[in-house]
């Protein structure tokens, strides 16, 4: 019996493949029929809701009025985008943004990496568990119910400020008057409600470290902190990486509801940030097209952003995100 080359059965399987005829479009639609079944409404979703209001943005290019719609609004080019860089309110809520996204990437980004670390030690897995549903918690909570948290706390007459007074005899701390202390109780609120949330990505990274590195280090004498620093942490920092990209994307997106519902007249000169901004602007104000080019100059930004983000991670080794 002769027997083929594998040369020859390549050869034999591409003619075979090029003498099947390929099958239509149609059909391999109709063939695969449930699973874009599946698909269509996660599709639908994102066409409605992601891209078909994309259109509006070509309001921000026009002087735009409701009662005469798009196509009948006079077109003025770059007008309203000039205006961001003339407007000196638009540059100090800029500002307001940047240095709150600033102050969340020092202080709020790397508290769910310690979190994971910390997490990771922890040999007792009951008690693990029972630390991990607990900063879970506050995740699930509305922004409303966080702001209302907050406020019972930190009024005049609150609990912290009685507290305060009984312990030291301190007079009454406006805390949520105070322009002060408004970027501060931004940021620990963030961290108290999503750091938990953020370890579940870290410690999914953690759980695919391979057991043998550790008794490896220990065999040659490395401690606790040098187990961490030369296994734990190279294991999660394409993770790490991953997420800063993700997170300087949104770097001018604070947060809407969160600003909103802690906003003030006495905090409005430090808090309002261009999510607030374009409420305010186009909403209350009735000013659209200002609003829309705001809007649109904060998403483009954040592309530019994320992908040269992306392509400096990817010069220093790592994956990136695409």
């Amino acid at each position: 019996m002769a027997m083929t080359s594998p040369a020859e059965s390549g050869q034999e399987a591409a003619i075979a493949r090029t003498a099947t005829p390929r099958k239509s479009l149609a059909t391999r639609l109709f063939r695969e029929r449930y699973g874009f079944l599946l698909l269509l409404p996660g599709l639908v979703y994102f066409i409605w809701f992601r891209y078909v209001p994309m259109l509006g943005n070509i309001i921000a290019f026009e002087d735009y009025s409701p009662f005469i719609g798009f196509v009948h609004s006079d077109w003025v080019g770059l007008k309203h985008f000039k205006r961001i860089f003339e407007d000196a309110e638009v540059i100090r809520v800029i500002w307001n943004t940047l240095w709150l996204s600033f102050l969340q990437i020092v202080f709020a980004f790397p508290v769910p990496i310690i979190l994971a670390l910390m997490l990771n030690e922890v040999r007792n897995q009951k008690v693990k568990r029972v630390i991990q549903s607990v900063v879970y918690l506050p995740h699930f909570l509305s922004w409303v119910v966080v702001a209302g948290i907050v406020t019972i706390f930190l009024k005049t007459e609150g609990i912290v400020n009685k507290l305060l007074h009984l312990g030291f005899g301190t007079e009454a701390i406006p805390f949520l008057q105070q322009p002060g202390w408004f970027m501060p109780l931004i940021v620990l609120e963030v961290i108290w409600k999503e750091a938990g949330w953020g370890t579940i990505i870290f410690l999914a990274s953690l759980s695919g470290v391979n057991p043998t590195l550790y008794e490896a280090a220990i065999v040659d004498g490395a401690s606790r902190w040098r187990q961490i620093w030369h296994i734990t942490l190279p294991a999660i920092r394409g993770t790490i990486v991953i997420l800063l990209i993700l997170r300087l994307g949104s770097v001018l997106d604070s947060g809407f509801t969160q600003i909103f519902l802690m906003l003030n007249p006495f905090t409005m000169k430090v808090g309002n940030v261009l999510d607030t901004f374009v409420y305010f602007k186009g909403i209350q104000q009735s000013d659209f097209s200002f609003g829309t080019a705001v809007g649109l100059f904060k998403g483009v930004v954040g592309l530019v952003l994320i992908v040269g983000a992306n392509r400096v991670a990817k010069k220093f080794g790592e994956d990136g995100v695409f």
